[in-house]
C-alpha cells in the first residue's frame, strides 16, 4: 500500500490545480470546445502557450493532461514502503541510494566518484558524495534552464539548458563553489517546449544531442526534429538524424559504436496508438518519419501529406503507446549475469495521455548490433498503482562502476541502486 500522508495530499493537491489551471475539469471547463492551435505563425515558435501540448487535442481523450510532479521529494520512509512494491528477475535487489534529489534526470560519473544530476522544472545540478558512508546530495548549480540533460568527460562536467550547453572545468575540486561556467555550443532554438535534451559522447569525444519541435504534432523547423551529433571543442556540428519527435534518452552500442535513442511518439491519436520506440542510426542522414508516420507503419492522419511509411528508417523496437521512454544505457557492467552484457535498459517514464496509465517501469532489451531480433521483457515495475498513481516514474538508467544500475526518478526525487546478488 502507498504510504500517502502529506505528500499524497500535496501530489493530488497539485494535480488538481493543474488542471484547473488548463481547464481540463468538469463543469463549464468540460462544455468547452476543443483546444486548437495555428503553429504555423512566427508568434507560436516564439511563445507557445502553456497547454502547448494540447494543440489537438480529440473529444476521445478530452481533458488528459500531465500529472503535476510533487512539490517535494519523497520521504525515506515513503521511498522504503514504496520499494516493497517493485518487482525484479530472481537474485536482484533495489535499494535507495540517494533521496532529496527534486527532480532527478540525467546522471554522469565523475572520476572520483561524484554522481552528477541534473532536473526538469527544478532548475538545479546535483553531485551525490559519499561521506563516512552515506550518500550527500549537493546542489552545486541553481537557476538554470531545465538542465536535463549532462555529461562528465577529460575533468568537466557539461551540463545543457534547452539553448546552451555549458562546460565546468575542475568540477569535482571544486563542489561547494563551481567554476564559471564556458559555453561551449549555443546553436540551439530557445523554445523550452521539447527543448529539454539529453547527452551522450562518443569514443571520438562528440557528443550526440535530440532536437524535439516545440508542439506535438506539426511540420516542424528545420531547426528542430533532429539529432545532432556536435564537437564541443570547435562547436562543429552535424546533423545525423532527421525526423524524429521528442528523444530524451541515448547511449553508444559498445559493440558497434551505434547511436541508439529512445522516441517519444505523438500524443492524442488513441489510448493505445501510436507507439513509442527505440531507434538505432545506422548512416548519415536517417529519417525516422515525424510528423508524416509513426511507429514505422502508421501515417499520421493529418501530417502524412501524401508520404508512404516504406520512407523512413522503422523502429528497432515498438515499445508501446505513451510508455514515455527516456534514459536508457548498454550494460556494460560485469556484475549481472553473462546474458545481461551488452542489453539495454529502458527508463519508462509513463503515461499522461492515456486513460488507464502504462510505463513507469524498465525494460529490457536484448537485440542484435544490426538492431535485428529484438526481445523484450520488464526488468523492473511497481511503481504505477491502479490506473493512474503514480510512486515514482523512472526517468533516467546509469551503469556503475561497480556493475550496478543507478535509477533516476524525477517524481519521487531520489536515486535506486539495482544490484544482483549471486
Amino acid at each position: 500500500m502507498r504510504v500517502r500522508g502529506r505528500t499524497g495530499a500535496r501530489r493530488a493537491a497539485w494535480t488538481a490545480a493543474a488542471l484547473v489551471a488548463l481547464g481540463l475539469t468538469g463543469g463549464a471547463a468540460g462544455a468547452q470546445a476543443l483546444k486548437q492551435y495555428d503553429s504555423s505563425g512566427k508568434a507560436f515558435w516564439k511563445n507557445p502557450p502553456p497547454d502547448w501540448f494540447l494543440g489537438d487535442e480529440t473529444s476521445a481523450q478530452k481533458g488528459l493532461a500531465p500529472p503535476a510532479n510533487p512539490a517535494l521529494p519523497a520521504s525515506d520512509e515513503e521511498l522504503a514502503e514504496n520499494l516493497k512494491a517493485v518487482k525484479l528477475p530472481a537474485g536482484f535487489t533495489i535499494s535507495v541510494y540517494a533521496s532529496g534529489v527534486p527532480e532527478a534526470r540525467q546522471m554522469a560519473f565523475g572520476d572520483k566518484g561524484t554522481l552528477f544530476v541534473g532536473s526538469f522544472g527544478a532548475t538545479n545540478v546535483y553531485a551525490i558524495v559519499d561521506q563516512g558512508g552515506k550518500k550527500v546530495v549537493k546542489t552545486i548549480l541553481k537557476g538554470l534552464n531545465m538542465p536535463t540533460g549532462l555529461a562528465y568527460r577529460d575533468g568537466a562536467l557539461y551540463v545543457v539548458a534547452i539553448d546552451k550547453i555549458y562546460r565546468y572545468d575542475n568540477i569535482e575540486a571544486n563542489l561547494d563553489k563551481p567554476p564559471e561556467p564556458v559555453v561551449v555550443y549555443d546553436d540551439m532554438p530557445s523554445y523550452v517546449a521539447h527543448g529539454w535534451k539529453y547527452l551522450t559522447f562518443d569514443k571520438d569525444g562528440w557528443v550526440y544531442v535530440p532536437f524535439g519541435p516545440p508542439f506535438n504534432i506539426g511540420n516542424p523547423p528545420s531547426s528542430v526534429s533532429q539529432v545532432r551529433r556536435v564537437d564541443l571543442k570547435t562547436g562543429a556540428a552535424e546533423i545525423v538524424a532527421l525526423g524524429v519527435r521528442n528523444s530524451v534518452g541515448g547511449d553508444i552500442d559498445p559493440r558497434t559504436g551505434r547511436y541508439w535513442f529512445t522516441e517519444n511518439a505523438r500524443d492524442w491519436m488513441s489510448d493505445d496508438i501510436p507507439s513509442d520506440k527505440l531507434n538505432m542510426i545506422s548512416k548519415v542522414v536517417e529519417h525516422f518519419g515525424y510528423p508524416y508516420c509513426h511507429q514505422g507503419d502508421m501515417p499520421d492522419p493529418k501530417f502524412a501529406q501524401g508520404r508512404s511509411c516504406a520512407e523512413f528508417t522503422p523502429p528497432v523496437a515498438k515499445l508501446g503507446a505513451h510508455v514515455a521512454p527516456l534514459g536508457m544505457k548498454f550494460y556494460t557492467g560485469s556484475s549481472f549475469p553473462d546474458e545481461y552484457k551488452n542489453n539495454i535498459f529502458i527508463a519508462e517514464h509513463g503515461s499522461w495521455n492515456r486513460h488507464k496509465y502504462q510505463g513507469g517501469r524498465i525494460e529490457r532489451v536484448v537485440v542484435d548490433p544490426d538492431g535485428k531480433n529484438a526481445k523484450m521483457e520488464t526488468f523492473a515495475s511497481g511503481w504505477l498503482k491502479g490506473d493512474r498513481d503514480y510512486t515514482g516514474r523512472p526517468a533516467d538508467i546509469l551503469v556503475a562502476p561497480d556493475g550496478s544500475l543507478l535509477v533516476a526518478d524525477d517524481w519521487a526525487g531520489a536515486i535506486y541502486r539495482i544490484a544482483y546478488t549471486k
